[in-house]
C-alpha cells in the first residue's frame, strides 16, 4: 500500500479550528506534515496551532467564498510546495426545523458543505493534475440516509457531496489514477456538531489519518465508516457467483 510521507509535500485540514479538524491536523503535525489549517474563527485557528508545535499554518478562510479559496490556495502552494493531502472537513449543522430554514439560510449551508468541498477541491486539483498525483478525503455522513429532524441542509448537501466524491472520480480516474479520492464517515463525535457522549474526536482522526496517508489506486471511491470499509451493494448474480466459487468479499480495516 502506498503511503504519503511529508517528503511528497504539506496537507490541508478545512474545519481545523475545532472538533475533529483539530484533532486531524494534531495527528498529522505529529507525522511530521506541515500541515495548513482553514477556518473561518482566526483564534480558534491560532488555539490549534499552539497544539501542534510549530508545524501549523493558520488560515483563516471561509470556503463557501469560492474567490477566497482559489487565492487562498494559490498563496499556500507557494508558500509550502507541493499539496501532497487535501482533506474536506469543514461543515455547518444548523439544526433548524424546515419551516424556520429559510431558503438563504438553507442556501448558505450548501455553499459551505457543498459548494466549498467542490471549491477546495478543485483549487487543489490546480496543484495536483499537473504532477499527476495527490490524496482527497472527504469526511462524510449518513445524514442523507437516514436524515434527522431539523436536518434539512445539512442531510441534503451532505448527501449531494457523496455524490460529488464520485462524480470527481469519473472525470478524473482515467487520466490521473495517481490522484486517489474517496469518503471517510468518522461517525457520532463528542464535538459541537455531535452528540455528548459519541466518539472522542481524537480516536476517529487516528482511523482518518492513517486512511488519508493512503493512496493506492484500489481506495478511489471507497467509503470507510470509522476504520472499516463499507463495501458496495452487490446484485443478485454476483452473490450467487461468490456463493458457487466459496468466496466471500472482506472489507479492509484500517
Amino acid at each position: 500500500m502506498t503511503q504519503i510521507t511529508p517528503q511528497d509535500g504539506f496537507a490541508v485540514v478545512t474545519g481545523a479550528g475545532s472538533g475533529l479538524g483539530r484533532a486531524l491536523a494534531q495527528q498529522l503535525c505529529a507525522q511530521g506534515f506541515t500541515v495548513v489549517g482553514t477556518g473561518r474563527r482566526a483564534e480558534a485557528l491560532e488555539e490549534t496551532a499552539a497544539l501542534c508545535g510549530g508545524r501549523f499554518d493558520a488560515v483563516p478562510l471561509d470556503v463557501s467564498d469560492f474567490d477566497a479559496v482559489t487565492t487562498g490556495f494559490t498563496e499556500m502552494t507557494s508558500r509550502h510546495g507541493p499539496l501532497a493531502l487535501l482533506i474536506n472537513n469543514a461543515a455547518v449543522y444548523p439544526k433548524r426545523d424546515v419551516l424556520e430554514e429559510t431558503p438563504d439560510r438553507f442556501w448558505h449551508s450548501i455553499k459551505i458543505n457543498l459548494g466549498g468541498v467542490y471549491a477546495c477541491s478543485w483549487a487543489a486539483l490546480q496543484d495536483m493534475a499537473p504532477r499527476g498525483k495527490g490524496r482527497i478525503l472527504n469526511v462524510a455522513s449518513y445524514a442523507d440516509i437516514a436524515p434527522l429532524p431539523a436536518s434539512a441542509a445539512y442531510s441534503v448537501s451532505k448527501g449531494a457531496q457523496r455524490i460529488l466524491t464520485r462524480a470527481l472520480i469519473a472525470d478524473l480516474f482515467d487520466r490521473f489514477p495517481g490522484i486517489v479520492i474517496s469518503d471517510w464517515l468518522p461517525g457520532a463525535l463528542a464535538t459541537g456538531m455531535g452528540i455528548p457522549d459519541g466518539l472522542p474526536p481524537d480516536v476517529a482522526a487516528k482511523w482518518g489519518v492513517k486512511l488519508a496517508l493512503m493512496r493506492d489506486t484500489g481506495l478511489n471511491g471507497t467509503t470507510f465508516e470509522r476504520d472499516m470499509e463499507l463495501l458496495p451493494p452487490r446484485g443478485l448474480k454476483s452473490k450467487l457467483k461468490d456463493a458457487l466459487l466459496l468466496r466471500r468479499p472482506k472489507p479492509r480495516r484500517l
